[in-house]
C-alpha cells in the first residue's frame, strides 16, 4: 500500500460560484476520497465553511483571518501562512492563487516544502482598457514573470497559457469536467446560454451588442445569462438602451448549471480573455454547439472552428452575431456540432485529469520524506 501523501492546497476561498471553486471541489475531493492522499485547504477571510460547490468531508480546511493597511496585511498573512503550514506539515503545497501575493508563497514559508502553482487566469484578464490599468497589468505580470522559477511546478491550462510564462518547470494540465448528464440537449430550443460572473473580462457588454442585431431577424429567440452579478456594470440598462430587455435575462449562478444547458440550443462565450473556459466543456458535455471569440488563451485550445463550435476573431461583434443566428437557423449544423462537442468534452473526463496530477504529485515527493 502507497504511503499517504498530505497535499495542501492554498487558495484564497472556496464559497465562490466560479470557475477555480469548481475545479478546486472537484479535484480536492476526488483526491481526498482516495485512500492514500490526505487533503488540507487553506483559505482567507473565508466566511464559514459553506461551499457553493460540494467539497468531500475527509477534506480538513483551515481558515486565515487578517486584515490591516497593505503592509500589515501581508506581514500578517505571511505569518499566519507559516503558523498554519508549519502546523499541517505537507509533503506537498499547491497554490491556487491567480492573485499577485500567491507567487510570493515559496519565499513565505523560506522555500522549505515542494510547491506547485496553479495558473487559472490569462495574463491577459484586465477590469478595463485605460492605459492604466494596461501598465499596472503590465509591471504586474513582471513581477510574476520573476517568480515562476521559485515553484517545482507552473501548471497552466493551455498551450496559449504557456506561451505567457517563461521557464523550464512549465506544465500544461487542463480542467477536468465537472459533470457528465445523462442525457443531451435536444437543440430545438430557442434558447442562447452565457454562463460566468460578470465583469468587464467576461465581455458581456460585447454579447449584448451582437444580440441587438440577431434581435433584428430572430426576435422569438432568448438570451439567458447565469453568473454573480455586477451592477457597477450596468448590462441590465444596456441592455434596455439597445431595445433587446425583453428577451434577455440576467440570473444568479445556479449549482446544476447542467440543467439550463440542457434546455439551451446554442451556448456562447464573448470573453475578453480566459484561463481556459470550464463553460465551454461544460456546455460541450451536454452536446451544445459553441460560439466563442478567440481570445487569449482558452477557446482555441478547446473548440475546433466549424467542427464544434465558432471561433470569431476577437472583438468581431457582427461576426460574432452572424455565427449565432447561421445556428440559429440550420438545425443540422447545430446537430452536427452538438455530436462533435459531446466526443470532445470526453478528454476532460476527471478520472484522466485527476490521474495525471497523482502522477506529477509523485514525481516531485518520491521518495515521501
Amino acid at each position: 500500500m502507497n504511503q499517504v501523501l498530505k497535499l495542501l492546497y492554498i487558495t484564497n476561498g472556496i464559497d465562490g460560484s466560479g470557475g477555480l471553486e469548481r475545479v478546486l471541489s472537484i479535484k480536492a475531493s476526488m483526491l481526498a476520497e482516495a485512500p492514500d492522499y490526505e487533503v488540507h485547504i487553506i483559505t482567507l477571510n473565508q466566511k464559514g465553511i459553506d461551499t457553493f460547490f460540494p467539497f468531500s468531508e475527509k477534506i480538513q480546511f483551515h481558515n486565515l483571518s487578517v486584515s490591516g493597511n497593505p503592509i500589515q496585511y501581508m506581514r500578517a498573512y505571511r505569518a499566519a501562512l507559516r503558523h498554519a503550514v508549519a502546523a499541517i506539515n505537507p509533503d506537498l503545497i499547491s497554490v491556487c492563487d491567480d492573485g499577485l501575493k500567491g507567487f510570493f508563497v515559496p519565499r513565505m514559508l523560506n522555500n522549505k516544502y515542494h510547491t506547485i502553482y496553479e495558473r487559472h487566469a490569462s495574463v491577459h484578464i484586465t477590469s478595463g482598457s485605460s492605459i492604466i490599468s494596461k501598465l499596472k497589468n503590465s509591471l504586474v505580470h513582471k513581477l510574476m514573470m520573476s517568480r515562476v522559477r521559485t515553484f517545482d511546478r507552473f501548471v497552466v491550462l493551455t498551450e496559449g497559457n504557456k506561451k505567457e510564462w517563461r521557464g523550464n518547470n512549465i506544465l500544461v494540465i487542463p480542467n477536468p469536467i465537472s459533470d457528465y448528464p445523462a442525457q443531451t440537449a435536444d437543440l430545438l430550443q430557442k434558447r442562447v446560454i452565457a454562463v460566468g460572473s460578470q465583469s468587464y473580462n467576461k465581455g458581456y457588454d460585447r454579447l449584448l451588442q451582437s444580440w441587438a442585431l440577431i434581435q433584428k431577424i430572430h426576435p422569438d429567440w432568448e438570451l439567458v445569462v447565469y453568473g454573480k452579478k455586477n451592477e457597477s456594470l450596468g448590462l441590465e440598462q444596456l441592455a434596455t438602451d439597445l431595445g433587446i430587455h425583453n428577451t434577455v435575462t440576467f440570473y444568479d449562478p445556479v449549482q446544476q448549471i447542467t440543467e439550463q444547458y440542457l434546455r439551451a440550443s446554442i451556448m456562447v462565450l464573448p470573453s475578453r480573455s480566459e484561463g481556459f473556459g470550464m463553460v465551454l466543456i461544460e456546455a460541450m458535455a451536454c452536446g451544445l454547439p459553441c460560439v466563442a471569440y478567440d481570445c487569449p488563451h482558452g477557446p482555441r485550445d478547446i473548440l475546433t472552428d466549424n467542427v464544434d463550435g465558432y471561433l470569431i476573431p476577437d472583438g468581431d461583434i457582427e461576426a460574432f452575431a452572424q455565427k449565432i443566428a447561421f445556428l440559429m437557423e440550420h438545425k443540422e449544423r447545430r446537430q452536427a456540432f452538438g455530436t462533435a462537442a459531446l466526443e470532445k468534452s470526453k478528454r476532460y473526463d476527471p478520472q484522466v485529469i485527476v490521474a495525471t496530477w497523482k502522477d506529477l504529485f509523485r514525481s516531485l515527493v518520491a521518495p515521501i520524506r
